[in-house]
């Protein structure tokens, strides 16, 4: 195994979640062992057209390496374009989505519609792979439809034109995020090419990624909805894969302070007003399960002002501490 990808070996990297993925959020992730996290995914035609708002997924610090940048699009050329915009603020790897399911995305004949055109997929690969430097990443679904798994096939293909390296989620399509990630596909995708494969697909505490190492025999594992209002899943990963011991869930406290640290990133990075609408998902998944989180998250949900909304989170962790929710 080369490069990059062998300094990660058996270990879990952050998936590019839309929306999710930001420069606050893979600090967080890389706060508690996160090796290497990559962006949302951002749009090859948003870049050549210097969409300011696409632009702004580029955003990174020093702290936030090493950093794969996904990007989606249809068109080779494009695409090609695209990847030396972002070559330029020198990433570590350039990672092309052909696993998005989303519709507004298949549409244009992006993201996971890209299964059903192995040729066209080819093409956009080696385009990429020509146009630049930096490693170039495949990140791709089992295949289109249940009758239609082509994921090792395309991925000898994605092999043979440049690509460093492969990132199977082992759902079909039009499964969207239902249903269960098959790790027989994600073992097939491995047996079939000789470049570095990292598994990816429910992964939610710590021996589910074992597990999946295992099953599969791929190199390492990517971790997407897993780790949403559970950083810790990294540390936890990390820890077991050293033969370590388990800690456990946070503590109140524990989980009150990087609730805390991760706003005050959030806030900086987006402005007051933005952050308090992008972060209230992350409250929700930051308080998800714990007693009498029904009644703060109803609560939050009517706020307005991040003052407001962090005094009522203050007073429900201390509530916490004291045994009174």
């Amino acid at each position: 195994m080369s490069g990059l990808i062998s300094a990660f070996q058996g270990k879990a990297v952050l998936a590019p979640l839309a929306g999710i993925s930001n420069l606050p959020f893979r600090l967080v992730a890389r706060f508690f062992g996160c090796p290497l996290c990559f962006t949302e995914m951002i749009s090859a035609n948003g870049l050549i057209r210097q969409s300011s708002k696409t632009i702004e997924y580029l955003n990174t610090c020093p702290e936030d390496r090493p950093l794969g940048v996904q990007l989606f699009g249809a068109d080779p050329e494009v695409m090609a374009r695209a990847a030396m915009l972002v070559e330029s603020g020198h990433p570590d790897l350039i990672d092309i989505n052909m696993g998005c399911p989303v519709k507004k995305v298949v549409q244009t004949g992006a993201g996971a519609r890209l299964m059903k055109d192995p040729v066209l997929a080819g093409r956009i690969i080696y385009a990429v792979v020509k146009a630049v430097k930096t490693p170039v990443t495949v990140k791709m679904r089992a295949g289109w439809s249940a009758g239609s798994r082509h994921a090792a096939e395309i991925a000898k293909i994605a092999e043979e034109s440049g690509a460093y390296a492969i990132i199977i989620h082992g759902r079909t399509a039009d499964q969207g995020f239902s249903g269960k990630a098959d790790p027989e596909m994600m073992a097939k995708v491995k047996s079939a090419v000789k470049i570095p494969v990292i598994a990816n697909g429910d992964i939610w505490k710590p021996e589910d990624a074992l597990n999946l190492l295992v099953q599969t025999g791929c190199d390492a594992v990517m971790v997407g909805r897993g780790a949403l209002g559970n950083p810790w899943i990294f540390q936890e990963i990390n820890r077991l894969n050293a033969g370590g011991p388990q800690t456990g869930p946070p503590s109140p406290a524990e989980r009150h302070s990087v609730i805390q640290k991760h706003w005050d990133m959030e806030r900086r990075y987006l402005g007051e007003k933005a952050a308090i609408r992008s972060f209230r998902k992350h409250l929700l998944w930051y308080t998800r399960g714990l007693p009498g989180s029904g009644r703060l998250r109803e609560v939050l949900g009517k706020m307005t002002d991040g003052d407001g909304m962090f005094a009522e989170l203050d007073r429900y962790f201390s509530g916490l501490h004291q045994g009174t929710n």
